[in-house]
């Protein structure tokens, strides 16, 4: 009855949290891409370049893209022929997506694209339905990380594979201590003058700092029982690739 989980630095109900992350995500959703452009000098295209090239989606393959929202991944992986489903808990995020999805059309030879409102830790999905889970930095807006991940698991198909890209703490030396002086000092002036929001940009600083270290979150994923998990970091671990497979 007294559990509590995090919202950034504050310990607040389940409850509370993911109606605070909805409010969150429905606030930026609308500049949510060039607040990402601005925050990352646009590395988070070159980030998911690499992510999806590990993913490497083929012709005709199931994926769930998992917090897909607006679309950047499913898009990257349509063009590979996958059939994707795009989810995420927030309508808002889903709207703009199809907007997006709109203006680009399906180029001949792509693959499909589904959109789905979904929580995900109680996906409205059978077991052993995907072939792959994908999940782009928004596992740390999950409110029970260890049941997102368990139902990531259970609509994998045997062999399927999980891929999850989110930040984490770079153990570069000197530069860990630039980028926290940046995102804590300068981000939430960038989403107050960009998107007119500095208290969800300072709550989504806040969430990585609160997000587990690598090692910790690689247990994580095999204590949902992944096999064959591994982390590579990008820029000494500021983001992570973590992967595993449904054996």
């Amino acid at each position: 009855m007294n559990e509590k989980v995090s919202f950034g630095y504050e310990d607040v109900s389940p409850e509370e949290k993911t109606a605070r992350v909805g409010g969150v995500f429905s606030s930026v959703a609308a500049k949510y891409d060039v607040m990402n452009d601005a925050m990352s000098g646009g590395m988070h295209r070159l980030w998911k370049d690499r992510f999806v090239r590990r993913v490497k989606p083929c012709p005709g393959e199931a994926i769930l893209d998992m917090a897909g929202g607006t679309g950047d991944i499913a898009f990257r992986m349509a063009a590979k022929g996958a059939d994707v489903t795009v989810a995420d808990i927030n309508q808002d995020m889903l709207d703009v997506g199809v907007a997006r999805a709109m203006e680009r059309g399906m180029a001949e030879g792509t693959g499909s694209l589904v959109w789905s409102c979904q929580n995900a830790e109680k996906l409205d999905y059978p077991d052993r339905t995907f072939d792959a889970y994908t999940i782009a930095f928004g596992i740390r807006n999950v409110t029970r990380i260890d049941q997102a991940l368990a139902e990531a698991y259970r609509v994998l198909k045997f062999g399927g594979r999980f891929f999850c890209l989110e930040f984490s703490t770079t153990e570069w030396p000197g530069f860990k201590e630039a980028y926290d002086a940046y995102s804590h000092r300068l981000v939430p002036k960038i989403g107050k003058m960009v998107a007119g929001d500095a208290d969800s940009y300072r709550y989504l600083i806040e969430s990585i700092r609160r997000f587990p270290p690598m090692p910790e979150f690689q247990a994580m994923i095999a204590a949902a029982g992944f096999t064959g998990t591994r982390v590579e970091p990008i820029m000494g671990g500021l983001v992570a690739i973590h992967s595993g497979w449904k054996a």
